[in-house]
């Protein structure tokens, strides 16, 4: 019986994740973690009865208790590494939003946990502390997101040293095609109109941006061990290919399906084993006919071009970076800056954070950085 805790259970990647792991009988969720949905939480831990919970947010946490659920109830930021790291888990899935991915990371490598990720910030901000230490505890960290699931199936079987070039594929988003004078005005609704897959807000608006291909970028380069120089943005509107590998013959290998968070979900579980999901969703190559490919458009989506500038740069900007991003994107959902605001403020605080900048920041230095980056963007941008 493997034993499972889900940090973000709640979320889109959380609640598939319990999808796929339900219908295996060896699999056990014994932990669960909330930001504060507590109601759906709650939901969770009658249908699933797990040991202990965690919910992040302290007055919610008190309120989950209220519940009288016969269940353990921790809360924060110290409730969250317990939970990462108790004795009654195998491994962790950590599909939580934002920085606070990274504590809990750390907590469960150094318990020697297999860690299934879906937090692009643990490696964005702290892949210099994170792939040294998994290597150290001899754990391994398989990734959860499409792209980066996508570049480890086509690496199955190929030696390191054969990688030429990493092609991370993107689905343009609901601006694809745009110039930056047509993005001038554009909503929150506009935004979140995703054309292809059904993400949270937050994901979604860095779609729109494409800062998630800017953090998926840094993300690929501590993943993968390949230098930002060799990773590839190509636009594939269809979300088919979800991403692929150019090797040093020339050839190039590739993921494809449907658009679905199982499949990755499932072989972050299983791998190298495939187990069968819905039969009634295949992809149909013939049916679709043909697949398409373009280079983004650097000017209009600068969002992406200042997450490759951070990702080659390295140390305490790729912090700054994702950490701009997050408070940019509250502003926008809360109308206080319009869409082109969110690259203007990361670039911003970016610049700013030029004379204080470190190679290689410690994580209470990061955490720092994290703070000053928010404080600022809140400070130059809110109206």
């Amino acid at each position: 019986m493997r034993k499972i805790v889900i940090l973000g259970s709640t979320g889109s990647i959380g609640t598939q994740a319990i999808e796929v792991i339900r219908q295996d009988p060896e699999l056990r969720v014994t932990g669960l973690a909330a930001y504060g949905s507590i109601e759906r939480l709650r939901e969770q831990v009658l249908a699933l009865r797990p040991e202990t919970v965690c919910v992040y947010d302290t007055e919610k946490a008190e309120a989950f208790r209220a519940y009288g659920l016969p269940v353990e109830v921790l809360s924060g930021m110290e409730g969250l590494c317990q939970l990462a790291s108790m004795a009654h888990c195998d491994e962790v899935i950590v599909s939580v939003v934002g920085m606070i991915g990274i504590q809990p990371t750390i907590a469960a490598l150094r318990a020697r946990k297999r860690v299934a990720l879906a937090n692009k910030e643990t490696l964005v901000c702290a892949g210099h502390l994170i792939m040294p230490l998994a290597k150290e505890c001899g754990v391994e960290i398989r990734p959860i997101d499409s792209e980066h699931s996508a570049i480890w199936q086509s690496l199955a079987g190929e030696r390191h040293e054969s990688i030429e070039r990493i092609l991370l594929t993107a689905s343009g988003g609901p601006f694809r095609g745009k110039k930056r004078a047509e993005l001038r005005g554009k909503t929150k609704e506009d935004a979140l109109r995703h054309p292809n897959w059904t993400m949270g807000r937050k994901i979604t608006i860095d779609s729109a941006t494409m800062v998630n291909k800017g953090l998926e970028v840094i993300e690929a380069r501590w993943l993968f061990d390949v230098p930002v120089e060799r990773i590839t943005v190509l636009v594939q509107p269809q979300s088919i290919v979800h991403s692929a590998v150019q090797l040093v013959d020339g050839s190039v290998k590739a993921q494809l399906g449907l658009p679905d968070m199982r499949i990755p979900i499932e072989y972050a579980l299983y791998a190298p084993e495939r187990r069968a999901l819905r039969e009634d969703e295949r992809l149909d190559l013939a049916g679709l006919g043909s697949l398409s490919f373009e280079m983004p458009d650097p000017e209009t989506f600068r969002g992406l071009s200042l997450g490759i500038e951070a990702g080659k740069r390295g140390g305490s900007l790729p912090t700054v970076y994702n950490a701009a991003n997050e408070e940019a994107v509250a502003l926008f959902l809360e109308d206080q800056i319009d869409f082109l605001g969110i690259p203007e403020a990361i670039e911003a605080a970016m610049r700013t954070h030029e004379e204080a900048f470190l190679p290689a920041p410690t994580l209470e230095e990061i955490l720092r950085i994290e703070r000053w980056s928010r404080e600022f963007v809140r400070k130059r941008f809110r109206k």
